[in-house]
């Protein structure tokens, strides 16, 4: 089992900067995957790494995964979530396309105004 906590949510202006923050802990070998996800209002739950506009990085040492949001746009309003598996090869959106096969925290609240 693999547990994870997000933090880091806030509501903030356009043009901001957040950093989230995904407390990993549990049963955890070379084989878990942990991704970031999102889900905004109408849309489906989808990997955060495809948008292309976010840094993730992670550190190893602590079991923390990053994600740093620069220039936040009202489109980038959502709950934003942690997925994990167990898996030899990690892909960005697996949890996206089969989130009853994933772990999941709870996720944290980005909310941004125009």
């Amino acid at each position: 089992e693999v547990r994870l906590a997000e933090s880091g949510g806030d509501s903030v202006q356009a043009g901001a900067s957040l950093r989230l923050s995904c407390a990993i802990s549990g049963d955890l070998n070379e084989n878990t995957c942990v991704r970031w996800f999102r889900q905004t209002p109408g849309k489906e739950r989808e990997g955060v790494a495809a948008i292309g506009r976010f840094d993730i990085s992670k550190d190893n040492d602590n079991n923390i995964l990053y994600l740093q949001m620069d220039n936040v746009k009202a489109e980038d309003t959502g709950m934003y979530y942690c997925g994990a598996y167990y898996g030899t090869a990690c892909s960005n959106d697996f949890c996206a396309n089969a989130p009853r096969a994933c772990y999941w925290g709870l996720g944290t609240q980005v909310t941004v105004s125009s």
